[in-house]
């Protein structure tokens, strides 16, 4: 089970890789031709995605960490490593969302005469459909082992893909003799940046702080309430090690029952758990009722 779970990790490693890839490319095409075209707003996006190399970078670092075995200081191991670059990726967007606003709303304050070219919202299009497939991907890949810094990655790519669209469309309506449009767009830009910033944070900050999603917890406590020999259910507690669920239950049997009857339906209780809801460790308590 353990080693399912490393080997999970490794595999999120390529969709951080793919993202890196990614955002290389279309950083560097947006920043060129936004600088030669005049867009604010393809030139902030551009920027964004330059943060994104970060955050990305960031991300794969963690699912590296995570992958360190159990040690002296880390008994539980090293899982929420990625827990942590989640959150370190969001300091880093926040940043740079922050950075655009001030951007775009000094050169709209300064006000501009030029229009952008329209290549400039063809080359937003462009990247909106790069950065759709690769959510996809990412989307994907994040659901099939459970990774939240995956997911994370996958959240920003979405965010980009409608950035991308956001800023096409500023500028083709900049090309109405609306200029002020584009700067307008980079704005919102920024906007979206910072929320997808928070989204990430908030999540991230939720499992670091052991909370959990009551909706599973909930689905836990049917499951354990089905098993034959389970009495009721005392106490129950999960919390998240990066992909990892971990369980802890108080449940009430039957007084009568010795001591290898009553340790055979906890052992029921943990294969359950594990085979139902892909929990990676359950510790159960037994009590007499």
């Amino acid at each position: 089970m353990e080693q399912e779970k490393y080997l999970e990790l490794k595999k999120g490693e390529r969709g951080a890789i793919i993202s890196i890839v990614a955002y290389l490319c279309l950083s560097a095409l947006k920043l060129t031709v936004g600088f030669f075209t005049n867009s604010e707003a393809l030139k902030a996006d551009g920027l964004n995605n330059t943060t994104d190399v970060l955050a990305s970078i960031v991300v794969l670092i963690g699912l590296k960490l995570s992958q360190k075995p159990a040690d002296r200081d880390h008994p539980y191991g090293h899982w929420k490593a990625e827990t942590v670059a989640s959150m370190v990726s969001s300091f880093i967007m926040m940043a740079v969302g922050i950075e655009v606003l001030y951007a775009a709303a000094t050169t709209m304050l300064n006000g501009r005469s030029v229009s952008p070219d329209p290549i400039a919202a063809v080359t937003g299009l462009f990247c909106a459909i790069v950065m759709y497939v690769v959510y996809r991907n990412n989307r994907k890949l994040a659901e099939k082992i459970n990774s939240q810094s995956v997911m994370a990655a996958a959240k920003d790519n979405l965010s980009d893909a409608w950035v991308s669209i956001g800023t096409a469309i500023g500028i083709i309506g900049a090309q109405f003799q609306l200029p002020w449009l584009d700067p307008v767009t980079a704005i919102v830009v920024g906007l979206l940046i910072c929320n997808t910033a928070w989204d990430i944070f908030r999540s991230a900050s939720h499992s670091l702080t052991d909370g959990f999603d009551v909706k599973e917890m909930h689905s836990f406590k049917n499951t354990i309430e089905e098993i034959p020999g389970v009495k009721g259910i005392k106490d129950i507690k999960a919390r998240n090690y990066g992909n990892s669920a971990v369980v802890d239950v108080v449940i009430l049997v039957n007084s009568t029952l010795n001591i290898r009857d009553a340790h055979d339906v906890a052992t029921k209780v943990e294969n359950e758990l594990i085979k139902k809801h892909d929990v990676f460790d359950v510790h159960v308590h037994v009590e007499p009722n």
